[in-house]
């Protein structure tokens, strides 16, 4: 069922679409195994899991034989018997999961998409486009989810079909958080240090807000020189954003901002000066144990055994000294002894 009255749209606005991992993992070895035999070509599939109406929860999915004519976007092929036979064998391994969606790898909407979603409603009553974007350079969330709904014009018009956007997120159960950590273990450097792990994180942050903001340019430009029409919730959201924005024409707020980024800067290079000194230690201490190794390999039997024979010598020498003086305070009259230990003498040197 389409949506069309305010108060369909703004429960699909709601409603969050639950992305897992095993999902992401099923979309990329489908696309891989595709791009081997054609680099360009986007790859289609079912996605499984349930709809709890606020939460839409993909748990699994299922590719599909797909062609399509990249010139003509109009002439496509999807095998939906093949569906049909996927979705009796996955309904008897697991009866919870439902067909809920299906997705594909666009990286962006194509023009036959909504004649896709059209053909697959003979499967799902309401179902959610998912396009996972496959690409290596991709920062953020490589997900985008879409329901199909009837656009209402404020001027009356006669209605289209469109997809609202609704947002997703990344979720994983602690079986699949294991399975992760492990496939990461292969991808992420260990030699890296924690500072420079930030850094990187903050990085690809920057470069994702960078993308999303080269969007927001693209479509104000858009509807700017008519090409798109007007979407008053967008501008609606976008306005909030900018509220929230600091004033920077203010002195304090301007000083404030530099001496906070002054702090950060000065722990920095304290924390490079202690890796410079311990760096210059350690390379001292393993020259200085180079060089007794190698002075102690130069010498000849007879030098250590002489070195050896000197060094017992002098620890015996030790010894005697340490027990002669042992001896020579015990040797001590007894009356001088008793007069060191009596009470009037120990008030005396107090």
């Amino acid at each position: 069922m389409v949506a069309t009255t305010t108060e369909q749209l703004n429960a699909l606005a709601g409603t969050t679409v639950v992305v897992h991992p095993l999902v992401l993992l099923s979309v990329t070895d489908h696309h891989a195994r595709a791009a081997s035999r054609t680099p360009n070509k986007r790859v289609i599939g079912i996605l499984l899991g349930q709809d709890n109406g606020k939460v839409v929860n993909v748990a699994n999915s299922f590719g599909i034989p797909f062609e399509e004519d990249e010139k003509d976007s109009k002439t496509w092929f999807l095998d939906h018997n093949y569906i049909e036979g996927m979705w009796e064998m996955f309904k008897k391994v697991n009866a919870r999961e439902r067909m809920i969606g299906w997705y594909h790898t666009g990286p962006k909407l194509r023009a036959s998409d909504q004649e896709i979603n059209e053909l697959l409603k003979r499967f799902i009553a309401k179902p959610v486009m998912v396009i996972v974007d496959v690409r290596p350079q991709t920062v953020g969330i490589p997900t985008d989810a879409y329901f199909a709904v009837e656009e209402i014009k404020d001027d009356g018009t006669e209605t289209r079909k469109t997809f609202l956007h609704v947002p997703s997120q990344i979720e994983a159960e602690e079986a699949e958080e294991i399975g992760v950590e492990h496939l990461l273990r292969d991808i992420k450097d260990s030699t890296t240090t924690t500072l420079a792990t930030r850094v990187s994180e903050q990085l690809a942050s920057l470069r994702g807000l960078q993308s999303r903001l080269g969007d927001i340019q693209t479509y104000l430009a858009d509807v700017a020189a008519g090409k798109m029409p007007v979407n008053h919730q967008i501008v609606y959201h976008l306005q909030d954003a900018l509220n929230l924005l600091p004033d920077l024409s203010e002195q304090e707020m301007t000083s404030s901002f530099a001496t906070s980024t002054n702090d950060q800067l000065l722990v920095v290079y304290l924390s490079s000066l202690l890796r410079a000194v311990i760096a210059l230690h350690a390379l001292v201490d393993n020259k200085a144990t180079i060089g007794r190794a190698e002075l102690e390999e130069g010498k000849t039997p007879e030098e250590r055994e002489r070195e050896k024979k000197a060094l017992e010598k002098k620890e015996k020498d030790e010894k005697d000294k340490d027990k002669s003086g042992k001896d020579k305070d015990s040797s001590l009259p007894l009356h001088i002894a008793s007069f060191f230990n009596s009470p009037t003498t120990a008030q005396f040197t107090a």
